[in-house]
Parts: C-alpha cells; structure tokens; sequence
C-alpha cells in the first residue's frame, strides 16, 4: 500500500514553540475581553490557544459550515503526479490528510482519481460532520474521523499501514500553508494579534501560522525529513469592493524519509 499524507505535521508546531508574554494589546474591541479572560488563567497566551483550539474550530464550522473555503482543484496541478494511479502497481494509493475541515480538499481529488482512498481527521467535531454529510462521501472511499494529532495517537484511530510513512521510502509529506509576508499575516500584526514569532490569532480565536521555507525545512529536517520540493508562491488577489490589492502567498513543500 503505498501511502500519500497531506500535511502531516503541520499542526504539530504548536506544541514545539512556545513564549512568554507580559504585554498582549489587540485594537479589536470585540476580541480583547476574550483576551484579558485568556490571560487571567494563562499567562502564556500560546497555550491558550493551543488548549483551546478544538473549541475555536468548531465554533468556526458551526457558524461557517461548508461556505468558507474553496474546493481546492488546484492540488491536481501541483501534485497530481502523488495521486494519479501507478499503471505497474495494483496497489491503492491512500492519502492521509490533517485537518481536512469541510471536505474542501477530499472531494474534488477523489471525483479525479477514482482509486484514491482519503483518511481524514480534524480536531472539529462539525467539521467532521460536514465532510459526512457531503453529497459525494462514500465510506469507500473515506475515512473521515476526530483527532488532534497533537496529543492523540493516530494508530489507534486508523490502520498502522495507512501512516506508516514516516517509516516508508516512497511515501511523502505534502503540505501548503501561509507563507511569512502574506496580506493576511501584515493585517494581523497590524492589529497586534501576533502572541509569537510567526504565530497569529485571528478574531474568533482560530490561529494562524506563517512559515518562511528556512524554518519549515529544518523543522521537517530536525523529524528526519528531506526536502523534495519546496517554493513560495505569490498572487495578487484584487478586492473591487475595498478598493484593496491584497498580496497572498503560501509556501508549498514535498518532503520524504530521509532513510
């Protein structure tokens, strides 16, 4: 079985970097209370969040639903080389994807590869029951199911082959998030609602993080992971609304086993 994980990982960053603060000022006047209660029990606002970070998500799919994201169709360009079917191989390839939310990224690849199997986790209960819902969910082709990989042990949630590929030679880790010096990352800090070094908390509590390519490749590097592929890319989004030319990037990267 060859197995094709799609961000593993990413959320583990939470749990390896963490800072004091003494000064937290948000000029978000619906945010601060949220804030100054959070800092009267923790005063690391970083472990707050993480704590805390099931019940934010959730909060956001129950107000959000299905409605936030776009379906990503984008990843069949990038990576479609990691899903497509193997004409020499009779084994199913199975992608392991974490925190897959409303199903934004299942569904538009397994309607493209028929024999693509998709495990799939999220810390949030409704974000689970989102991708259960959808028209195009068939227990055949996903395993949709609650995990916080940061404390839980994804063996006894899935089969042990379906993650062994920390341990496989062709298997990788997929991932595309926030890259340092997006619009939405200059935003927040000009709101100060950085409570670290590249780590950011949005309005409702949902956090985000903003990588540069050096840090996300030590930190796989330092798991005993090898760069593939790694790159930032850069779009300008223009808002006619606002009037705003907003510069959005992610870093997208492929790592393997360095054994």
């Amino acid at each position: 079985m060859t197995v094709v994980p799609l961000a593993i990982a990413v959320d583990l960053r939470y749990r390896r970097w963490r800072h004091q603060f003494s000064l937290f000022i948000s000029h978000d006047p619906w945010f601060r209370p949220m804030v100054i209660q959070a800092a009267g029990k923790y005063p690391n606002l970083a472990e707050y969040y993480q704590k805390n970070a099931t019940k934010f998500w959730d909060n956001f799919y129950k107000r959000h639903k299905n409605k936030f994201f776009k379906d990503r169709h984008y990843l069949e360009k990038d990576w479609g080389q990691y899903f497509s079917d193997d004409a020499n191989s009779a084994n199913v390839k199975v992608l392991l994807e974490v925190g897959c939310g409303a199903g934004n990224t299942i569904f538009p690849l397994i309607a493209a590869y028929p024999e693509l199997y998709v495990q799939a986790c999220d810390i949030s209960p409704h974000a689970v029951a989102l991708v259960k819902s959808h028209a195009e969910f068939k227990e055949d082709r996903v395993n949709a199911f609650l995990c916080d990989v940061t404390v839980d042990n994804l063996l006894e949630k899935i089969n042990p082959s379906s993650v062994d590929v920390i341990t496989l030679p062709d298997g990788y880790v997929l991932l595309r998030d926030y890259a340092i010096g997006d619009f939405a990352q200059v935003k927040l800090g000009n709101k100060n609602q950085m409570i670290s070094e590249g780590f950011y908390v949005r309005g409702d509590g949902t956090c985000s993080f903003y990588f540069s390519e050096d840090f996300l490749s030590t930190l796989f590097f330092q798991a005993g992971f090898n760069t593939v592929d790694i790159s930032t890319y850069c779009k300008q989004i223009k808002n006619s609304h606002k009037n705003i030319t907003m510069d959005r990037r992610w870093v997208r990267a492929v790592f393997n086993n360095l054994e």
